[in-house]
């Protein structure tokens, strides 16, 4: 590998406290193709980032998931490592996540931060959330990935191109995730070292509003690859709560008191539920037709070459 072959891509928003070292950490490691896209930062960083000798692109628009989509369309260099520009992942550790990739084991490497990270990286609402999300996302795809979202990263641009990226927040790291598992790209894991954020440094993740940003993001684009967990939920909800208003007609009838009205809606509500569970597995089975079509369709053009 040439390392001019690899761009370094940082996506940044007030991040002077780490950025300058950071750029000197990865030329300290060969890679001289640093690219800064910068959401309007007001501490510097951009020229910090300059200074140290970076290429510095203005964010177009707002939120990380922009910033990276951006930056995917002004990408040349046929390999990519996305890294956080808050000082918490080790400029060393590039190596180790190109390594699967050159060596053509995948397309897509993710660090998984959770084997190895520092004292205070993670306050413990963050560790619950994470562990939660990647368990909830193990469940929704049907794959086992420990740290889905991880900003360390590295990927061929070839392989990142194509993926259909929309989210523009903080969700961009799941719905990278998302879109590898949809377009079957060949994804790997390796450990690496997660370090505490600078003292000087605040985070812009709020764990509660992005927490569920991201539950939501997993569970919507769950519908395109696994509908019988994404409409089985939603039955699951109608019939619990047909069940809990059963429980309450069953009771006061038993004393003699009845509830018509409130007896329609809880058989509405348990029918309701069932549909959502026929219809996912109708849903699931039209997904499978699909997907062994297109399977069919691709070994059809292999034999025509």
């Amino acid at each position: 590998m040439n390392s001019a072959d690899v761009c370094i891509l940082i996506p940044t928003l007030n991040e002077a406290a780490t950025i300058g070292q950071l750029i000197k950490d990865f030329k300290q490691e060969g890679f001289s193709n640093i690219l800064v896209i910068d959401g309007s930062s007001k501490d510097g960083t951009r020229q910090i980032a300059e200074a140290e000798g970076a290429r510095v692109v203005m964010q177009t628009g707002k939120g990380k998931g922009q910033a990276v989509i951006q930056a995917i369309g002004l990408i040349e260099n046929p390999y990519v490592v996305m890294v956080d520009g808050d000082g918490t992942y080790l400029a060393r550790e590039a190596h180790s996540l190109l390594k699967p990739i050159l060596e053509g084991r995948a397309d897509h490497v993710i660090g998984n931060r959770l084997n190895n990270y520092s004292p205070g990286a993670f306050t413990k609402l963050n560790l619950v959330g994470n562990h939660l999300i990647n368990m909830f996302f193990d469940i929704a795809y049907e794959v086992e990935l420990k740290d889905i979202l991880s900003g360390y990263r590295a990927f061929t641009l070839e392989s990142i191109r194509e993926l259909e990226l929309n989210k523009t927040g903080f969700e961009i790291e799941t719905e990278i995730s998302v879109e590898c598992v949809l377009k079957k790209q060949r994804v790997e894991e390796v450990p690496i070292t997660y370090l505490p954020r600078s003292k000087k440094s605040t985070t812009k993740l709020n764990p509660i509003k992005d927490g569920f940003r991201i539950g939501t993001t997993i569970y919507g684009l769950a519908k395109m690859n696994n509908p019988m967990f994404y409409f089985g939920i939603i039955g699951c909800i109608f019939i619990l709560a047909g069940l809990f208003t059963g429980t309450f007609v069953v009771v006061e009838w038993l004393d003699g008191i009845t509830h018509t009205l409130l007896s329609v809606l809880t058989s509405l509500l348990i029918i309701f539920g069932l549909q959502m569970f026929i219809f996912g597995i109708l849903s699931d089975f039209i997904l499978t037709l699909h997907r062994q079509t297109l399977q069919l369709i691709k070994e059809m053009n292999k034999q025509r070459k």
